[in-house]
């Protein structure tokens, strides 16, 4: 055999071989492990997804995978396009038949706000189900890459988590040492609701050189009771309620003239949806909150 043709052999055979290995890893199964400590296989990057939550809706579109959302909850109304998504239901009570009949190869669940009795039995219908729980703050950009590797959105997820990341260390620089806040944060009326230690909200508060009052509780959202607040004590209360507008209830604190914050007219108010939800827009509550620690210490009396 003259060289020249073994040559040409040689060529064709790497490029024969280079093919299998590059269609072998095309079709390679993708495996993850969810932050429930499951694992979840996909045959591909997903092309049909369901999120059983407004923050799940949120950040995939935030990491450039929106356009592969074929279903979600009630209350998934950010960014506007996802309005225009078909609901299964909402994020505490889903409905298993209009998630199957979605036909979905993806279906994004939060643990502790599904129902996870029925997340079990949509694992039981063989739909792939990854289950997401940030509960710090670094979790948000986490769940951003993650979920550009789910849904084949890989460069727009991970830019949306390096900006996530230096917006976030930012806002830690400009809150390290500063004199700690005691901080009641409501989430409700009635029942008085809060926030315990493990909750993303309680992280937040001590980005900002916060102390929840109520950090020590392992509950998610516990339920207190006034005494309990009273006897706590805050320094500054920060409400939450239905949306943008102060809520009517955060008033009912004022007769409790005793307490620091009321003395000091430390009663704040931050939008639900820029707080409550584990998506990027959660540093924009943030940053409010820590402005209102800023003004909770600048009212405090001189030495």
């Amino acid at each position: 055999m003259k060289f020249g043709q073994f040559f040409a052999l040689t060529v064709r055979f790497v490029f024969i071989v280079a093919t299998c290995v590059l269609t072998t890893a095309s079709h390679a199964e993708l495996v993850f492990k969810d932050d429930s400590g499951r694992e979840v296989r996909l045959k591909a990057p997903a092309q049909r997804i369901v999120t059983l939550a407004p923050h799940a809706a949120e950040s995939l579109y935030a990491a450039g995978g929106g356009d592969k959302l074929v279903g979600t909850v009630d209350y998934s109304d950010y960014p506007p396009a996802a309005k225009k998504v078909p609901r299964v239901g909402g994020y505490s009570r889903v409905d298993l038949e209009a998630v199957a009949a979605l036909k979905p190869d993806l279906v994004i669940a939060w643990e502790s706000g599904n129902n996870m009795t029925q997340v079990d039995k949509l694992k039981a219908l063989g739909l792939a189900v990854y289950v997401f729980q940030p509960n710090q703050m670094e979790d948000v950009a986490t769940q951003l890459e993650r979920l550009g590797q789910l849904a084949g959105s890989v460069a727009t997820a991970n830019t949306a988590a390096a900006n996530f990341r230096q917006r976030l260390e930012k806002l830690r620089k400009n809150n390290a040492g500063k004199p700690q806040v005691r901080v009641f944060y409501q989430i409700w009326k009635s029942p008085l609701m809060t926030v315990g230690g493990p909750q993303i909200i309680s992280d937040a508060i001590r980005l900002c050189s916060g102390e929840n009052v109520f950090g020590q509780l392992p509950q998610m959202a516990p339920t207190v009771n006034v005494e309990a607040v009273l006897s706590a004590n805050p320094e500054a209360i920060i409400a939450t309620g239905m949306g943008d507008a102060r809520p009517e209830w955060l008033g009912d604190w004022d007769k409790w003239t005793q307490m620091t914050a009321v003395k000091r007219g430390n009663l704040f108010h931050i939008n639900p949806d820029i707080m409550q939800r584990h998506t990027p827009r959660i540093l924009d509550g943030a940053e409010q909150l820590c402005v209102h620690l800023d003004v909770a210490r600048s009212r405090r009396p001189s030495k």
